[in-house]
């Protein structure tokens, strides 16, 4: 297929193929500088933000890449995911009570893309809700996603500049928070590569968490096998979570892998330094799998946080879903009668070949929403061992 400026990439499509790139890093590696093609690719790319190396963990291999992965998964491990979901809950609360008297909102940019990355950087150590965190996280979208007018590149150094204070902080007086776990983890994480790294963990978990709430959503409001179990009692979250794992992934493809050497895939020649995108959609509905082999329904067997050496950290997952499960809880436990505006055939998938959700989400509810809110929202008991409801 070809990128954007014509440029050549490999797409691997099937669930097998998919999963050997993803399990072969000496075949297919992270490093993008092994690319052929950079001769050819402007200044201006419009995919160098993800596809231009930078030094963090994103790009590493070998051992540098176990150290720094590892320095990650084991500051994600000292996580409780009952603080986790009560940050995410928080952070709800606020978010809602900004619009919760308005009687209708469009949910994505008031709700679903606001929480992700604000829980991310109070669990990296932030202060919670004041000015220089709602700053930072406006950069982050810039970053992310920015419009007409709004320059990225100024954003990620303003971004980098405050984690680098906050990595400085943290160093001098370590608290109980991501970015402490990280710089004071047996690896030995210098600045640079601490702020590297930290940029990577709420980059990577912003817009595929954010489009993991937008599509359980369209699930739990518009199909009529959740809709009816939302209303009587707002059950049904975790299926509608799984489903959208498999069905609506968050991240459609992904850029990508770089061929070490002259191999093949799928009867297909690849050489040394091609590029090869990862279609994780595509995988997750391979029709030679599903919807047998143990696909769907419970399954974990989906490639929607991809596999082998640069998945995503354990236990980034567990942490997306409680942070998913905890938005969704919150925002129906506040507006019981939240529903759809538009009829289903409105609303519009983004236009993107990378990522999977909504352009909006506009919704109606009774202004006011539950004016009594009680501790813990819906007052459902949630366990410590994983942060997750109880039903």
């Amino acid at each position: 297929m070809l990128l954007d400026d014509d440029i050549p990439a490999w797409l691997a499509l099937g669930y097998p193929e998919v999963a050997y790139v993803t399990g072969h890093d000496e075949e297919f590696g992270r490093d993008s500088r092994r690319w052929h093609q950079w001769e050819n690719i402007p200044g201006d790319w419009p995919l160098l933000a993800y596809a231009g190396y930078q030094p963090s963990v994103f790009f590493a291999e070998g051992e540098e890449h176990r150290r720094r992965a590892g320095a990650l998964t084991r500051a994600l491990e000292a996580m409780d995911m009952y603080d986790v979901s009560l940050v995410c809950e928080s952070v709800g609360r606020r978010l809602t009570d900004r619009f919760v008297h308005d009687g209708r909102v469009e949910l994505l940019e008031a709700y679903v893309h606001a929480l992700p990355v604000r829980v991310m950087i109070e669990l990296c150590g932030m202060p919670a809700g004041e000015e220089i965190t709602e700053n930072l996280a406006e950069d982050l979208r810039i970053t992310l996603d920015a419009e007409r007018g709004e320059n990225p590149v100024d954003a990620y150094r303003r971004v980098a500049k405050q984690l680098g204070a906050l990595v400085a902080s943290r160093r001098a007086r370590p608290e109980r928070d991501l970015t402490s776990y990280l710089v004071t983890d047996a690896a030995a994480l210098n600045d640079t590569e601490a702020v590297h790294d930290l940029t990577v963990l709420i980059l990577a978990g912003q817009q595929p968490t954010a489009n993991w709430i937008c599509n359980a959503l369209r699930l739990l409001l518009l199909d009529d096998r959740f809709a009816d179990k939302v209303a009587g009692g707002r059950v049904g979250v975790p299926e509608a979570l799984t489903e959208t794992l498999w069905l609506d992934t968050p991240v459609q493809n992904f850029l990508g892998r770089w061929a070490t050497r002259d191999t093949e895939l799928g009867g297909r020649p690849v050489k040394q330094g091609d590029c090869v995108l990862l279609g994780l959609a595509a995988a997750n509905t391979d029709p030679e799998l599903w919807p047998h082999g143990g696909m769907g329904e419970g399954s974990t067997a989906h490639l929607s946080f991809s596999m082998g050496e640069h998945r995503c950290p354990h236990p980034s997952p567990q942490m997306a879903r409680v942070i998913a499960r905890t938005a969704i809880d919150t925002l129906l436990a506040r507006l019981p009668d939240l529903a759809v505006a538009v009829e289903s055939e409105e609303l519009r998938w983004r236009r993107s070949l990378w990522k999977r959700g909504l352009e909006e989400l506009p919704v109606v509810f009774s202004a006011g929403g539950v004016r009594e809110w009680t501790d813990r929202g819906a007052g459902r008991a949630r366990s410590r061992e994983t942060g997750l409801l109880r039903d």
